[in-house]
């Protein structure tokens, strides 16, 4: 499993690390984000919007409707792309998820991406994109960035490059 580590030092870093992160997504993705509570994970979605052509002020949390989706777009081929945003944050039994018939946005047609996906538990799909966020003492964010599978490795390799020409 490969990794790219980012710091990021201001909410605006992280934002832009996932509207960087946009570029490389397509139909069927899955980005299952962790961290703690303010660590900054509706940040990076708000960022990923932002590169999909999502206005990042409507993008919020979804803690108490488990689920928001969005309409975006692929930016070179200008062509539709929904994002289904995930939070399971309040899920304490991993049967809940069950109700948003869940997997019909994950392995559907838009790009889906979970907050507090940890709670997934057994049902943590086979291949992702993981990113965890770290509170850093100064205040900055290290994020881990991993990939599960051939899709998302490659993915990782991509962004790793265009973050190894900063």
């Amino acid at each position: 499993m490969a990794q790219l580590e980012v710091l990021s030092r201001s909410p605006q870093e992280t934002q832009r690390l996932g509207e960087k992160l946009a570029n490389y997504l397509r139909r069927g993705d899955i980005v299952c984000l962790n961290g703690e509570l303010g660590s900054g994970k509706t940040t990076l979605v708000k960022g990923l919007a932002q590169g999909l052509q999502i206005d990042p002020r409507g993008v919020i949390s979804p803690t108490f409707v488990l689920m928001n989706a969005y309409k975006g777009r692929l930016p070179a081929a200008q062509t539709h792309l929904p994002v289904y945003h995930f939070d399971l944050y309040r899920i304490e039994n991993v049967q809940e998820i069950f109700f948003l018939d869940y997997e019909e946005y994950l392995y559907g047609e838009g790009v889906s991406v979970i907050e507090w996906a940890d709670r997934f538990r057994e049902l943590m799909p086979k291949e992702f994109l993981g990113v965890e966020l770290l509170h850093q003492k100064d205040q900055s964010r290290l994020i881990r960035i991993s990939s599960r599978g051939p899709r998302y490795q490659r993915l990782l390799e991509q962004l790793s490059y265009e973050y190894s020409g900063r």
